[in-house]
């Protein structure tokens, strides 16, 4: 379990994007292709393309499978504890106010979010 650092803005911003760059990760595809897709759910649902019911129903639409993160410790279980239980998979984390890509127990993102609490995740169908 690591944080690997990760960014492929365009610019090199990392703010206001987690999502595309969560989802470009883990879907393989630019950080362009992935903002494309996502507005084009956003415009499709008339909200924003960050939106957590825009995002989830693109994920949703690529096969990808909700789950909601055991609140044995709701307060206390980080990214990084999500990322030493599932040391095998795909996943995107959702945290309430940021988005992160976790690849085989490794956590992807442009800053270290290892301490953020994640409440939801999706996960590829296989």
């Amino acid at each position: 379990m690591a944080f690997i650092k990760y960014n492929p803005n365009p610019l090199g911003a990392s703010v206001g994007d987690c999502t595309v760059r969560a989802i470009s990760l883990a879907r393989g595809l630019s950080w362009e292709e992935a903002y494309t897709e996502l507005c084009e759910t956003g415009f499709k649902m008339a909200d924003m393309p960050s939106s957590n019911s825009v995002w989830g129903a693109y994920l949703i639409s690529k096969g990808y499978r909700y789950g909601v993160i055991p609140d044995r410790c709701p307060f206390c279980y980080t990214v990084k504890d999500f990322c030493r239980d599932h040391p095998e998979g795909v996943f995107i984390l959702g945290t309430g106010t940021h988005v992160v890509c976790v690849i085989d127990g490794d956590y992807i993102d442009s800053w270290d979010s290892g301490d953020k609490i994640p409440l939801f995740c999706y996960t590829k169908e296989v």
